[in-house]
């Protein structure tokens, strides 16, 4: 662990969620269109991608405990705060991508507090996700995804056919947001530069 934490580089900024935002507001988003897809993803594998680089420099020891979690809740804070969009169809497709999100912030929060999960595998919690979201039980649900979340930091894979097979809910979009994750915990540069 070094002292001087401030030497490492700034994982996020409002600015760059703001170019985002801006993007966002300038493209004609249509879910049909490859491009806005795209932009989309992007925007999720962006944030995903600074996540991991949080993991990966307090792993490295370059980072502390503290300063995992300030740079975590701080970037948390960031994206999932309601974005000023006027047009309605382009903010319930942003608070889409911020909900699958959001469970990536606490998997990271809870990697960095007590380490990879050891009770189950990926695909049991998010089974055990799924069967607790057709109890209504939310909570339980993102308690396993979380679960979960700390495996696929610690390199465990979620199953594509796993993805595919599930129905369109909360569960999904959560568990998309993990596929980012992994992605991100994969290849940490992607994205980057569009932003």
């Amino acid at each position: 662990m070094t002292d001087d934490d401030d030497a490492v580089e700034t994982f996020y900024t409002q600015e760059r969620w703001q170019n985002w935002i801006d993007r966002l507001r300038e493209e004609d988003l249509d879910l049909e269109n490859e491009d806005s897809a795209r932009l989309l993803m992007n925007l999720q594998e962006d944030t995903a991608i600074a996540v991991a680089k949080v993991i990966e420099a307090y792993e490295d020891d370059l980072i502390g405990e503290e300063r995992a979690h300030e740079e975590l809740s701080e970037m948390q804070e960031i994206v999932l705060s309601k974005a000023p969009l006027e047009d309605e169809e382009k903010s319930m497709l942003l608070e889409s991508v911020q909900m699958s999100l959001e469970v990536v912030f606490y998997a990271a929060q809870e990697f960095v507090a007590a380490g990879a999960a050891d009770e189950a595998s990926v695909e049991e919690y998010i089974d055990a996700a799924a069967d607790a979201e057709a109890e209504e039980e939310v909570d339980t649900a993102i308690g396993y995804l979380v679960q979960a979340g700390t495996l696929v930091i610690d390199g465990e894979e979620i199953d594509p056919a796993l993805v595919e097979e599930m129905e369109y809910g909360l569960v999904a979009e959560w568990v998309n947001g993990l596929e980012s994750l992994q992605n991100a915990m994969a290849s940490p540069e992607t994205v980057e530069e569009e932003g």
